[in-house]
């Protein structure tokens, strides 16, 4: 039998094949096989129908991580929809912008998540073509609640819903993820559903993910970290999904060792945390398998203390983006230390990769340039942005990521930077995340974010803004003269500056911009 090319499709078979096996772990004990998650999904779906949603029509989802948000998801694709993930850090003006900007006719939110009011963000806002929101958790009413909504599909059978999912295609349009807009206003990324499953299904395939794992998912799920490698990625290979609302280092280490995750993905702030945190001593954390991260540099000091404090088997770094349904790239478990912690791996089958300098001309091996990608997963386009997909997207299908990276002889990829991200110091290059990685060398440092500031002299010098380990000490001036031993001159920040956070966004990436406003 052929796989499924749907993410409908994807849980119809788990269900099928699995269908006692638990499906989704809530935070608070409740839990879901996966026939009774495929009846809520269907449930969700008779409603939708019953609604009026057609295929093609956008409905977006903006709250925290949880077995409703996958329903909602899922509920909306089984009938033809199209999701629509809403960050959960916006603000109700950014949050407006896209769903007028995607037309989306539902929203599906809550009224208390880290003491705010999404709902009530939006007030004073146009929304003309918003119909209905609805909230999942609770926090509202009961009649703009998640069980008022499925109401209106209860008078339907569940099996009408079977003839709509077999009617999805692969090349259907699964969801649109917006950019983070760091530059401009946010762009939505178009992405099917076939590009979605077959990037998953090489996800779990490379990373070993099996039917055994609990995936504890801190993640968010608007993120395609949390959606596309996280549940998406639980349901291809059979495994059990734990969502978690929110990142919270101690609440993490409590469920790790009560629950006996065996995965936990995330960028290397997560890790980070755990370990400033004095619990994962304690804790009994031999449970934890596989770690898989990205999205800024990884020492290799912190992957050592990975296998060594919090007990992961394997760890495993990649790079994608929101236009590559998430994944680029990902290292193998028989990669040496060596790999894991200086590249992300090797191109997923069936991608292309060149680095090319600023003429778009490929450079040698083992020579910084913007990475290009092309293949299956390259995005349709950007949502009713002709002018965007132009400039992203060559004619004969290369992606410009704008990222600045090395290939290696044997394929590997180094992320070095964002090209926007890059400062130029007396004529030099100088890349962030280079200069990041050696910092991180520095014992007292547990954190480290460094952006280029104006200097009348060299035009723009390395300022580093500083997160350092607990009981550490460390001066400005004792940080430049140990960096002027591991790096060259122009990298050496002229200015350091200690900080209890720095800024990031939910998936854990560090927001640069913030630090330079």
């Amino acid at each position: 039998m052929s796989l499924p090319l749907t993410i409908p499709g994807v849980l119809a078979a788990a269900a099928h094949a699995t269908p006692a096996k638990i499906a989704i772990e809530n935070e608070d004990g409740s839990h879901l096989t996966y026939a009774e998650l495929f009846d809520a999904c269907r449930r969700a779906a008779a409603a939708f129908l019953a609604y009026g949603i057609k295929p093609e029509d956008k409905v977006a989802v903006w709250a925290p991580n949880s077995a409703e948000w996958i329903m909602a998801t899922i509920g909306v694709q089984m009938v033809g929809g199209i999701l629509v993930p809403l960050n959960t850090r916006l603000k109700g003006r950014e949050a407006a912008y896209i769903l007028n900007r995607s037309s989306a006719r539902i929203l599906f939110t809550v009224r208390d998540f880290l003491k705010t009011d999404y709902v009530a963000q939006l007030q004073g806002e146009e929304l003309p073509k918003l119909e209905r929101t609805v909230i999942l958790d609770g926090s509202g009413s009961p009649e703009e609640g998640w069980g008022a909504f499925l109401e209106l599909g209860a008078r339907t059978p569940l099996s009408e819903i079977d003839p709509l999912i077999a009617k999805v295609d692969g090349d259907d349009v699964a969801d649109i993820l917006f950019t983070s807009g760091t530059t401009g206003k946010p762009k939505g990324a178009l992405s099917t559903h076939a590009q979605t499953v077959v990037t998953a299904r090489s996800w779990v395939g490379s990373v070993g993910l099996n039917a055994d794992d609990k995936y504890l998912i801190v993640n968010p799920f608007f993120h395609s970290f949390g959606y596309k490698s996280g549940w998406l990625a639980c349901m291809i290979a059979g495994c059990t999904i734990l969502p978690h609302a929110v990142f919270d280092t101690e609440g993490v280490i409590a469920r790790i060792a009560k629950t006996r995750v065996t995965v936990l993905t995330g960028a290397p702030t997560v890790y980070q945390s755990m370990l400033m945190s004095p619990s994962h001593e304690t804790a009994d954390l031999s449970s934890l398998r596989l770690a898989v991260t990205g999205a800024a540099t990884v020492p290799r000091t912190l992957i050592e203390r990975m296998a060594s404090e919090l007990h992961f088997k394997t760890v495993l770094t990649g790079y994608g983006l929101t236009e590559t349904s998430g994944t680029v790239s990902i290292c193998d478990a028989a990669d040496p230390i060596e790999k894991v912690s200086m590249t992300s791996g090797r191109p997923i089958p069936g991608l292309e990769l060149r680095s090319v300098d600023t003429d778009g001309n490929d450079v040698p091996p083992g020579e910084p340039g913007e990475i290009l990608v092309r293949g299956f997963n390259i995005v349709k386009g950007y949502l009713d942005d002709p002018k965007a997909t132009a400039e992203a997207i060559t004619p004969d299908g290369w992606f410009r990521t704008g990222d600045i990276g090395i290939i290696d002889a044997e394929g590997y990829i180094r992320i070095t930077d964002r090209a926007k991200d890059m400062f130029i110091v007396g004529g030099f290059n100088c890349y962030p995340a280079e200069i990041e990685e050696a910092l991180l060398e520095n014992p007292a440092v547990a954190q480290v974010a460094v952006i280029g500031v104006p200097d009348e002299r060299m035009g723009e010098v390395a300022k580093a803004y500083v997160v350092l380990r607990p009981g550490a000490s460390l001066t400005e001036k004792d940080l430049i003269a140990w960096s002027r031993n591991v790096m060259a001159n122009y990298k050496v920040p002229r200015y350091a500056e200690f900080v209890d956070t720095l800024p990031t966004t939910a998936s854990g990436k560090v927001q640069r911009f913030q630090l330079r406003t």
